[in-house]
């Protein structure tokens, strides 16, 4: 199958596989195949007892149930890929921005290829300059900061050795979710504090932030509207 094939396939198999699980699908599943990574954009996914915990203010509680059932059904989500799609997923990642109903979930592919190389875009060298600044004052300087274009409205940011000595104690004690939705929330709050638009070019639409702690490597998305 062709990309496009592929994409519409993944599409299709991930909506069916979020509503058998979460009770409510996505109404929009957007995927992207580029390189050794896939991106799925998904729309208006938020389940009715999830809209009354909001109601509630107890978001944590929301993402808390999604991480539970995402661990469950990542296993079966990357096997199920590869087998129908033909896409040889290693490591799956995701966030969600409930107040938009919207999510992400980003993959890397097992490729020939030891080095992957990105590129160019305008603005490249102020916005790592910019995360690069996020981080030192969430955690510490990055020992490196790639990023690429997924497609005209997704930049994938991928940042390498960022954890400092607290943080990797606490993954090592087991305190691996409320670490996660902790920096989370204070990441996400630098980012949204920040004028990447004079960037970008465009208003943002939403931002991700997740993290492979056994590779100490994060990844942000930002997905701007449309033009």
């Amino acid at each position: 199958m062709n990309n496009q094939a592929v994409e519409s396939e993944m599409s299709s198999y991930v909506g069916k596989l979020l509503r058998d699980h979460f009770g409510k699908g996505p109404s929009s599943v957007y995927v992207t195949l580029k390189g050794s990574m896939f991106s799925i954009h998904l729309r208006e996914f938020l389940a009715p007892m999830e809209r009354v915990l909001l109601k509630q203010e107890r978001g944590s509680k929301v993402e808390e149930s999604r991480d539970i059932l995402m661990e469950e059904i990542l296993p079966e989500m990357k096997a199920m890929i590869r087998i129908q799609c033909g896409v040889p997923v290693q490591e799956i990642f995701y966030d969600w921005s409930l107040e938009n109903r919207s999510g992400i979930i980003i993959g890397t592919v097992d490729v020939q290829q030891k080095d992957t190389v990105y590129e160019d875009y305008d603005h490249r060298k102020a916005i790592h300059e910019e995360i690069a600044t996020i981080s030192r004052i969430a955690e510490r300087q990055p020992d490196r900061i790639d990023s690429f274009y997924m497609n005209d409205r997704t930049l994938v940011i991928i940042r390498s050795g960022i954890l400092v000595r607290i943080e990797q104690e606490l993954i090592k004690e087991g305190y691996v979710e409320q670490l996660k939705l902790t920096k989370r929330k204070l990441e996400k709050g630098l980012l949204h504090q920040r004028d990447f638009k004079q960037w970008l070019g465009q208003p943002i639409e939403d931002i991700y932030v997740d993290w492979d702690f056994d590779s100490d490597r994060s990844y942000i998305v930002f997905v701007t509207t449309k033009k």
